[in-house]
């Protein structure tokens, strides 16, 4: 496929200036990542502020790190600390909806609201905010909401802002948007879509952050908001069959699906971010698509001279591989698995619990009566403990270690106290190992970043 030219942009000599301090909130998210890698390539000295300090420096060692929730950074004195020899400051930080982990009016609006005094206090000579299309403190999710709130205090401040808001980020990382619409361009044989005729324009991450580093340095940009999409709109179901393409899985029959059944979809997914899972099709999500990802890109084209790339020339400079439709199948069954194997182990504890007396005579020749009793009443609350600890994300992979050690420590005593079972027709041993293997997997798969 042929590329425009616009995809090796040239620097417009006008706009180079010396070396920046940039401070990069999000600094290891979607954008956040683009973002910090694109700011060292131009030579600035870039801090990373994150939850994880440790994350970062493991992700973008390049980068200095700086640990800092913004669930909790609501007072313009938690932020001056970190401003000291600061130039500028890129926004790239949020979340899609409230739930166990995030608190939206916290993150999109009073964390920044603080930060927006503290750089004025500091002397920050410049703030790049990465907003969304439809952002207003009137809009009818709190996403757009509180997204909206923290653009008006930007622009009622004294600082030299700019305002970038990209329509629906396309990203080789598969995280946030791109990974939902590769999860739905997954299913085999057959594309089940909800809101399939919803306008959608798309912009690649890279530009993204080029357009953000633009934005950190040109003084022509100042004091301006810009949306940054394609000039193309697409459906949404055109937008998930060109990723089927792009993955190799072909078109598939197309099933139209009632908006009921994803908002069926969606509550189940916000049910799961208040446990502090982060799926990507939630309620947040569903409601933006109904409003349509539209917006003018006409004004970035007229400030800068850049055309944003299409949906086809972004998919065209990222090729999709194996492990690209590895991630898409994957994703598409870990939610699932997820829950199967919380029930498995939830069931298994109960069920020994329920059936202590029958349980407990397996063992009682080795261990006598009591100790058996015990024995059971330990592994069964300890099965309980693993399945509920699957469903909690912050616990999920210390849960699925356990489930491992649990299993094997069950294979172990097995094999000592009732090596028969190794012939059991119903193979209760031999089942373990199998378990172990999936146990195994999850966490791996149960990996963030």
């Amino acid at each position: 496929m042929h590329l425009a030219p616009h995809s090796i942009p040239m620097i417009d000599p006008s706009v180079v200036t010396p070396p920046r301090a940039i401070l990069v909130l999000g600094g290891y998210g979607l954008i956040g990542r683009e973002i910090t890698t694109a700011c060292l390539a131009a030579g600035h000295r870039v801090t990373g502020a994150a939850r994880s300090p440790e994350t970062g420096r493991r992700l973008l060692p390049g980068a200095d790190w700086i640990g800092i929730d913004l669930n909790t950074a609501t007072r313009s004195d938690d932020w001056l600390l970190h401003l000291d020899g600061v130039d500028t400051v890129i926004n790239a930080s949020g979340a899609l909806q409230s739930g166990g982990r995030d608190d939206l009016g916290r993150v999109q609006r009073d964390a920044i609201r603080a930060l927006v005094t503290a750089c004025e206090t500091a002397g920050v000579e410049r703030f790049v905010q990465i907003s969304a299309p439809g952002a207003a403190p009137d809009a009818a999710t709190e996403f757009m909401a509180t997204k909206g709130e923290a653009d008006d205090t930007l622009r009622a401040s004294a600082l030299d802002w700019v305002i970038l808001k990209p329509g629906l980020v396309i990203a080789p990382t598969a995280y946030g948007g791109t990974s939902l619409l590769r999860t739905l361009a997954a299913f085999p044989n057959v594309q089940p879509i909800v809101l399939a005729d919803a306008p959608v324009q798309t912009v690649a991450v890279a530009d993204v952050a080029r357009a953000a580093v633009r934005a950190a340095t040109d003084p022509v940009l100042a004091r301006r908001e810009f949306d940054l999409v394609e000039g193309p709109v697409h459906t949404l179901v055109d937008v998930v069959l060109a990723f089927r393409r792009w993955l190799g899985f072909g078109d598939g029959r197309l099933v139209r699906l009632p908006l009921v059944v994803g908002k069926a979809m969606a509550a189940s997914a916000d049910f799961a971010g208040r446990l502090g899972w982060r799926p990507p099709l939630r309620s947040t999500s569903l409601a933006v698509l109904a409003a349509g990802v539209t917006a003018d890109p006409e004004p970035w084209r007229h400030a800068t001279g850049e055309t944003l790339g299409s949906l086809a020339e972004t998919l065209a400079r990222m090729p999709a591989t194996r492990q690209e439709r590895q991630y898409a199948r994957a994703q598409l069954l870990f939610p699932s698995l997820v829950v199967l194997f919380a029930v498995f182990w939830l069931a298994s504890g109960l069920i020994g619990l329920w059936r202590l007396d029958t349980a407990a005579k397996i063992v009682t020749p080795a261990f006598g009566a009591p100790l058996a009793k015990a024995s059971v009443v330990f592994g069964g609350l300890a099965d309980i403990a693993i399945g509920a600890g699957l469903l909690i994300r912050r616990t999920f992979q210390p849960a699925c270690l356990a489930a491992i050690t649990l299993s094997l420590a069950y294979l172990s005593l097995g094999t000592l106290v009732t090596p028969d079972l190794w012939s059991d027709p119903l193979g209760p041993l031999v089942k373990i190992i199998p378990v172990i293997a999936l146990a195994a997997l999850l966490h791996v798969l149960g990996e963030e970043r």
